[in-house]
């Protein structure tokens, strides 16, 4: 029959036990196997490998080419050792579900137990057994599913945030992270908007392996690399660095030195973006012209770049809310948040909506942690502005704050009245 009982004293706690005999470890192994594999219905996505992903993808720049190649080096090398937890983070189409997948595909393929199992479908699962029809109890599979030597959790972040659900999954994950078990984590959420709890587990780096995939939808292709409704550089076409008016005869020294200074800088950043830097000053100093350079310089070199007004900017996040909206809240959000180059102009909070607020927060925090590219123009002093914007724009190790104490502009003619210079 397949099992052997053990010839042990009446008082052994294996007396009268039956234990699978090593005939039928294989034939159990591929069984559980096929098990763990209906769960995770990975049946319909055995094609899904590391043989079958394409990293060279001719439309991606060189910055994204890169963060494809890290990110499938990374996958490789969890795959053939899975250790601690390994999370990737990016949009829809990116390719982190493929990488997953062929991580599933690769252990099960050596005999390795693993489920696979996207965030929604783990929790339906859960729910399911409460049924008094259901083939197994609760206790048993959760049982299962927070011991398996290798947990894929696909899509975590857009699961039903119900009570029970944050419960059920922080349940697990730190089931997980107490005793160090493998586990593999795909996201297209913003970190913020994901349970506090399981989010202290994912950016514990003695633990996790983070990877951001900043690389377009793949599925599109042939979409453009920046938003053409967000970003409109046509009506800046005239604002570049050599249409810019230094007004060497008119300013005094003090400032047209300072108006040079700003242009350099602006100059030197445009060649090659890092960091961050705040241009502060009043309106017609000319701040918008040295930061719709900077777009078109970048843009002539080929490479994708944001150029936005705050006001533009949270108008086309409205927009996603509309049933008439060709795409989703969160691949807008994704877009702007992820950009190479992200340059905001007219940073200004003074009056914003609580939802407003927050949207331009997550977005800075959000950069300001994963230090990419970002210039800002404004009229406010940093005093003025919202605390945790303030505190990013503060760190003098990452962004430069540059004051324009010149005037308005006023076609280039002296102003009968300086206004008030920035502090």
């Amino acid at each position: 029959m397949g099992f052997v009982t053990r010839d042990v004293p009446i008082d052994h706690p294996d007396f009268g036990r039956a234990f699978p005999c090593a005939c039928q470890h294989e034939i159990l192994a591929a069984q559980r196997a096929v098990r763990l594999r209906a769960l995770g219905n990975l049946d319909v996505v055995a094609d899904k490998t590391f043989d079958s992903f394409i990293v060279d993808r001719p439309h991606l720049d060189e910055r994204e080419l890169s963060s494809l190649h890290s990110a499938y080096g990374q996958a490789v090398a969890f795959a053939e050792d899975p250790q601690g937890w390994l999370f990737l983070q990016g949009t829809y189409g990116s390719g982190k579900t493929h990488l997953a997948i062929a991580i599933a595909n690769y252990r099960l393929d050596l005999g390795d137990p693993v489920l696979f199992m996207t965030a929604p479908d783990l929790l339906d699962h859960l729910r399911a057994t409460f049924s008094p029809e259901a083939p197994v109890e609760y206790d048993e599979l959760f049982e299962r599913i927070r011991t398996i030597p290798l947990l894929i959790l696909d899509d975590l972040g857009t699961e039903s945030a119900t009570p029970w659900a944050q419960e059920k999954l922080y349940q697990l994950l730190n089931h997980r992270y107490l005793h160090r078990l493998p586990t593999v984590i795909t996201t297209n959420s913003d970190l913020n908007r994901i349970d506090p709890r399981i989010r202290s587990r994912l950016v514990d780096k003695t633990l996790t392996y983070s990877v951001s995939m900043s690389v377009p939808d793949f599925r599109r292709a042939d979409a453009p690399k920046e938003p053409s409704v967000l970003t409109n550089l046509e009506i800046y076409g005239e604002m570049l660095f050599e249409t810019f008016d230094l007004r060497e005869h008119i300013l005094p020294d003090q400032e047209r030195r300072n108006l040079r200074q700003a242009l350099e800088m602006a100059q030197k950043y445009a060649e090659s973006p890092h960091n961050w830097i705040v241009l502060i000053g009043e309106h017609g100093c000319g701040k918008t012209h040295l930061a719709a350079a900077i777009a078109n310089y970048r843009k002539r070199m080929g490479e994708a770049v944001v150029f936005v007004t705050t006001p533009d900017l949270l108008d086309y996040l409205r927009a996603a809310y509309n049933q008439s909206s060709g795409t989703t809240f969160d691949r807008r959000f994704h877009e702007i948040r992820t950009a190479p180059l992200l340059i905001i102009d007219q940073l200004d909070l003074t009056n914003a909506t609580p939802w407003a607020l927050e949207k331009i927060r997550q977005i800075v925090d959000y950069r300001y942690l994963a230090n990419l590219p970002t210039f800002f123009t404004t009229t406010q002093a940093l005093e003025e502005m919202d605390p945790l914007i303030r505190s990013r724009l503060s760190d003098g190790r990452r962004c430069l704050v540059f004051a324009m104490i010149v005037p308005d502009y006023q076609g280039g003619k002296p102003p009968g009245r300086r206004p008030a210079r920035p502090r």
